[in-house]
């Protein structure tokens, strides 16, 4: 989706100065101006959409008629259609328009997000990929030769930086140190840069990659014809590799979780684990953090006032 469309709503007819179709695309024109990067100008797009067709359902065409029930009928409505986790990111997308508007509005408005409470959302821990598939998966790559070799060093850099599937197709060959080992993350969720970094192995796989490498493209990922590597080519490369292996094809953020888990487990804080994850706060590392059994045992094992009296 490019730029232009971010704007598919019609301009309204009426002059009306708290138009509901006016101020989202003046919303829209804010996150734009903000430089956000296109999945999350997509996300606000999509989700607004939901609300102007409800809106349009309910006949309500400007800002001040919607009303705390309207929020909350559009919320059981989108849960018909939707998973908890996309009700609660429509949610948050309502939140970020009405209280954008409450600041640039003109006039005095009680806003009725203030009124509505978040929608509940699951915690249930979100499963990791194994590092036994994992294991499996490197063993089928056959490092002499360019598509095996880049496919190891992937595997490899998506379990050892925890970045995103969509961040790893982003990076250009000036963003990764093989020798250093750090990775320039130059836009992340929300246009975020941040660093992140590789191991030794890891930086090891990714010079065997960069040998097979006589192309002029500036991509850190590319096909063997030199270009950038995509989203689909990613997850075809689990999909093969999976194929090989016979096992199971996990997800690609599947080894963002292991990665977070990996990193609680071997003790680093919370704190570094936000930032070399991106994400603006903790509460986003619940689900990823959420410990089994034996994580409980252990840690007990180790801090036990009694035992350790």
């Amino acid at each position: 989706m490019n730029s232009r469309n971010h704007e598919q709503w019609t301009l309204p007819k009426t002059n009306d100065s708290d138009n509901l179709e006016r101020w989202l695309k003046a919303f829209l024109l804010d996150r734009r101006s903000q430089d956000l990067s296109q999945g999350t100008l997509k996300f606000y797009t999509w989700k607004l959409k939901l609300l102007s067709d409800f809106a349009a359902s309910r006949d309500i065409d400007r800002v001040s008629q919607i009303t705390s029930t309207h929020i909350r009928e559009f919320l059981i409505e989108l849960s018909h259609t939707h998973n908890p986790g996309g009700v609660h990111a429509a949610f948050r997308c309502l939140r970020a328009f009405l209280l954008w508007y409450e600041k640039e509005c003109d006039m005095d408005w009680n806003n009725p997000i203030r009124n509505v409470k978040a929608p509940r959302v699951s915690i249930l821990p979100l499963e990791p990929v194994d590092l036994k598939t994992v294991s499996k998966l490197l063993k089928v790559c056959d490092a002499s030769q360019f598509h095996g070799a880049r496919d190891y060093a992937v595997l490899l850099f998506l379990l050892d930086t925890g970045i995103r599937a969509s961040e790893l197709i982003s990076l250009d060959l000036d963003d990764v140190d093989p020798i250093g080992g750090d990775v320039v993350i130059r836009k992340g969720k929300g246009g975020k840069p941040r660093i992140v970094l590789i191991g030794k192995r890891t930086r090891k796989a990714v010079r065997q990659y960069l040998r097979f490498r006589s192309d002029d493209e500036d991509a850190a990922w590319v096909t063997e014809n030199g270009d950038r590597l995509t989203y689909w080519g990613l997850n075809l490369i689990l999909k093969r590799r999976s194929k090989l292996a016979n096992v199971p094809k996990p997800e690609l953020h599947a080894f963002r979780r292991a990665f977070a888990l990996s990193c609680l487990r071997s003790g680093m804080d919370v704190y570094s684990l936000q930032k070399l994850m991106g994400h603006a706060d903790l509460s986003v590392l619940h689900r990823y953090l959420a410990q089994n059994d034996d994580d409980l045992r252990a840690a007990h094992v180790k801090a036990s006032p009694v035992d350790n009296w």
